[in-house]
């Protein structure tokens, strides 16, 4: 049986690790709210920093789709669920079942932070798969397709899977919750107005000089006239 090497395109092998990266460091970076300052007429916007990832994440899937196609790039979607769900697996078993060592002091801390419950989990995984999904297909088929209004496609396919991906994620976490403080259900109203504001913000700065960045860069890598 003869051998056959198997060839891949430097930047879809690039691009695949800085996304399986990325999957895992958004999970991360959203432990930490962050603010985004003041704007006119938006007034004071905040959001979780794993944002900043997950638009990355937005932004390669996008550029995937465009220099080897939209089957390609939900492929890279979908193996993105295997760094995410390892990640999640090894961050149970390090809180819940390897013992601190008894000089460390950070356990309560370091639970805090990366521990998250079963429900959010289930709410990350369901919002990343549906959004990315369709963020892929947006940009794929607006304006005709690859190689027509780059940077427009880009931009309203992440508007539109922000948002998406919010309204999951907020509704599939907290619905029903009871915050302790006030004892009255979460508002989650409230919290995915704010959040789909500065996310749509983020989306507005972020995506369109990104798609443009990572497409040229993509060519470059494979030898290809940007």
């Amino acid at each position: 049986m003869q051998n056959q090497n198997l060839v891949i395109a430097r930047s879809l092998f690039v691009f695949s690790l800085l996304y399986g990266g990325l999957c895992v460091l958004a999970g991360v970076m959203g432990t930490k709210i962050a603010s985004l300052g003041h704007w006119p007429l938006l007034g004071d916007l905040a959001v979780e920093s794993g944002i900043f990832a997950f638009l990355f994440l937005v932004i390669i899937s996008s550029a995937v789709a465009e220099l080897f196609g939209q089957g390609m790039a939900n492929k890279l979607v979908r193996f993105g669920f295997v760094p995410l769900i390892v990640s999640m697996i090894m961050l149970t078993v390090v809180i819940k079942l390897v013992p601190p060592a008894p000089f460390w002091s950070d356990q309560a801390a370091f639970e805090r932070l990366l521990g998250q419950g079963v429900r959010m989990q289930f709410a990350g995984l369901i919002s990343y798969g549906t959004s990315q999904t369709l963020n892929v297909y947006l940009f794929s088929r607006l304006a005709g397709g690859q190689g027509k209004a780059l940077m427009l496609r880009a931009w309203v396919a992440s508007l539109l899977s922000q948002i998406v991906d919010t309204v999951l994620f907020i509704s599939i976490s907290f619905y029903g919750v009871v915050d302790q403080a006030s004892g009255k259900l979460m508002p989650i109203d409230q919290i995915m107005e704010g959040q789909i504001i500065s996310k749509l913000v983020l989306s507005t700065i972020m995506v369109p000089p990104g798609i443009w960045l990572f497409v040229r860069l993509g060519r470059w890598l494979d030898g290809q006239k940007a």
